[in-house]
């Protein structure tokens, strides 16, 4: 998911190094009729960007999971959570 949402910032010319992009997931497991089952997944997205690229970055989540085979492969299954936390630069 952090892959295929970094390409949309790509386009954008927003960086997204290591230094500047990275996430923080965590998940619920739960007793789904007797079943330990993944039952929702929280994803933090974390990126330093100027304030001019700001609204770009928050498009770029919106739109992301609809072409992300990983999240396509699980919804419908296990409830994804994302919002992304945004760090001004200078």
């Amino acid at each position: 998911m952090m892959g295929t949402l970094a390409r949309f910032p790509g386009r954008k010319q927003i960086d997204t190094s290591k230094d500047n992009y990275w996430a923080d997931a965590e998940g619920d497991i739960e007793d789904v009729n007797g079943v330990l089952k993944i039952t929702r997944i929280r994803v933090s997205y974390h990126l330093k960007i100027s304030s001019a690229k700001e609204e770009d970055a928050m498009q770029a989540l919106k739109v992301y999971l609809a072409g992300c085979p990983g999240a396509q492969s699980v919804i419908g299954c296990i409830e994804i959570l994302d919002n992304m936390v945004i760090e001004r630069l200078p």
